[in-house]
């Protein structure tokens, strides 16, 4: 059961492709994130960066790849060791977010940093373009119908909305129905809420079940 359980766990991920810059002593730092779900995707990234930037001196890949964050890569790309790839890396990690990959690309200003100058300037740039990208949480969860009589529409409704469920699809026929997206574990609590509501006239069917994406 503990092994279900650890297939079941929410996980984090960027939605979209991002990107953030920051300028440090004239040097220029480009941070470009994007969604990778495997390491072919992030290297494909990674390569697609490189040939965008190619007179920058640097372009400083790190990647995380898996649910439970089972690859790992970073470069430092001739900076310094330990300056550039390990914290982007550093700064995913922190997030706990994964199947992300990120680029930090650098044009040289002409003044050297110094190793704590460099660590800083490519933490903040992963940072910028992190929080541009935006992160969101993969839940595990069912799909269900909710059939039901004109009558309860209001009820369904005010119980979707307090606990802040969206309704993806509705549909207006000779009944209701809406379509809606929760996490597995609060199945049971919304169908014994909604048919208690309804003095059971409801008809509630799981019509799909998987991992989607919680903004």
């Amino acid at each position: 059961m503990s092994e279900k359980k650890q297939d079941f766990l929410p996980y984090k991920v960027v939605y979209k492709a991002g990107t953030g810059e920051i300028i440090e002593k004239k040097s220029r730092f480009i941070a470009n994130v994007a969604p990778a779900s495997s390491e072919e995707e992030a290297v494909a990234f990674v390569d697609s960066i490189r040939k965008k930037y190619y007179d920058a001196r640097h372009n400083c890949p790190a990647f995380i790849i898996g649910r439970n964050r089972e690859l790992t890569r970073c470069s430092d790309d001739g900076e310094p060791s330990g300056t550039a790839g390990k914290p982007i890396l550093e700064v995913l990690l922190s997030e706990g977010v994964t199947n992300v990959a990120v680029v930090v690309t650098r044009y040289f200003g002409g003044t050297l940093l110094g190793t704590g100058g460099l660590v800083r300037a490519y933490t903040q740039a992963a940072k910028e373009g992190l929080a541009d990208a935006g992160i969101a949480t993969m839940r595990y969860g069912k799909e269900l119908t909710i059939g039901i009589d004109y009558t309860d529409v209001g009820k369904v409704q005010y119980i979707l909305a307090n606990r802040e469920i969206e309704i993806a699809a509705s549909r207006y026929t000779q009944s209701v129905e809406f379509d809606v997206k929760i996490p597995a574990e609060t199945v049971d609590s919304l169908t014994k809420e909604i048919t208690e509501a309804t003095a059971a006239r409801a008809r509630i069917e799981v019509t799909g079940e998987g991992y989607y994406m919680d903004k």
